[in-house]
């Protein structure tokens, strides 16, 4: 190393000013710095996976304009939307977030493909950022095909389109109006020449919601659209966006299969439960004790409970379950010491939380995908 001649060396008390404003700098960079980067993948066909059980892939197959989405701890957001396709045909792509298989690319421990009849429940949680500037749909996909196959084009595809901005429309024609999951949707049926298409649509925006993609499968297979010997591959939330798109956002996604139990085609085979949700709240902060109770005649393993957080609520600390993500659409999961809920018994789990404005209790909750009561 060159040493400066000392004519040119700082003097001490100069040394130390400079060191000092370094240490201001450093110590700002530190505050603004996130703590860790999110991946951003840009690749026609890439992908990364979070929370590590569920794959991020930027999917852009009708269009050659840049497209980016960066993956972050709970979801994506599409941070670069190049380019625009007319509204009257396909979109420029589909980037979303998925538990299952698509193409050969099966999300960590996933449990799908798995066939119709041996799901019980198959609980979900989503929540969605909207921007104003685009033409797209948010829409929620979910493949069935009559073999497990994690490749190519499935037979039925399954889309609830949660928002549309723009003069966009499912594939095929309206057939009439149906209410699943408790919430009314216009019902949308036809093909793409490769799939059949079953689009629900909603006639106003819903930005997140915990649902049973079960209630959805059981819909199509009442219309002779899917068989209960087929299979469930893949469960997808993301966007289709035709013009535009930069800033759409899931905030949070999860997915479980619980297999075993009653026919999902058929009536019977659900879970009666009742919910109470005791809460402490001061200033900014608040505590909640849930108690799960099993009003049913059978035993529930290995539960999960799904409800949505008011808008500004965070959750900080959990016990007695594992709760994800810590905003929006939430799930708990029991824990390997209270993963069983007796017939008449009941299960309590607690968590920790800040919130901003008014404070709110969540409106609903599903136990392994079905609705309980609320006490």
């Amino acid at each position: 190393m060159r040493r400066l001649p000392h004519q040119t060396r700082a003097p001490r008390a100069l040394f130390a000013t400079l060191l000092t404003a370094l240490a201001v700098v450093a110590a700002l960079m530190t505050a603004t710095a996130p703590a860790q980067a999110d991946t951003t993948v840009c690749e026609q066909f890439g992908s990364t996976t979070i929370q590590g059980r569920y794959v991020v892939q930027n999917n852009r197959w009708g269009t050659s304009a840049t497209q980016c989405v960066t993956a972050t701890d709970n979801g994506f957001r599409l941070t670069q939307a190049d380019g625009s396709v007319p509204t009257n045909g396909a979109p420029k792509s589909y980037p979303s977030v998925f538990n299952g298989c698509h193409y050969t690319n099966c999300s960590p421990g996933t449990r799908l493909p798995a066939r119709i009849s041996g799901i019980s429940a198959a609980p979900t949680s989503i929540s969605y950022g909207y921007v104003g500037d685009a033409v797209y749909n948010a829409s929620y996909d979910i493949w069935l095909d009559p073999t497990p196959r994690t490749d190519g084009v499935n037979r039925t595809e399954i889309m609830i389109w949660f928002n549309k901005v723009g003069p966009v429309q499912p594939i095929g024609s309206q057939v009439g109006t149906a209410t699943v999951g408790g919430r009314t949707w216009q019902v949308w049926s036809g093909g793409n020449g490769t799939n059949d298409v079953l689009s629900f649509v909603a006639p106003s925006a819903i930005s997140s919601w915990s649902f049973d993609v079960m209630d959805f499968v059981r819909e199509t297979v009442a219309r002779g659209m899917a068989r209960n010997d087929w299979y469930l591959t893949s469960i997808q939330a993301g966007f289709e966006p035709w013009q535009n798109g930069a800033g759409l956002a899931v905030n949070s996604f999860s997915s479980t299969i619980e297999t075993g139990g009653g026919n999902p085609g058929e009536p019977g085979g659900t879970t009666a439960c009742t919910v109470s949700y005791a809460t402490n709240v001061w200033p900014g902060g608040f505590t909640a004790d849930v108690t799960v109770r099993n009003t049913g005649s059978t035993p529930v393993d290995g539960w999960t409970l799904a409800f949505t957080l008011p808008s500004g609520q965070r959750v900080t600390h959990a016990w007695n379950a594992s709760v994800t993500p810590s905003s929006g659409a939430v799930t708990a999961r029991a824990t390997d010491n209270n993963a069983r809920i007796a017939p008449g018994g009941s299960q309590t789990f607690g968590f920790q939380g800040t919130y901003g404005g008014s404070f709110a209790q969540p409106d609903g909750f599903r136990l392994n995908g079905n609705a309980c009561t609320t006490a």
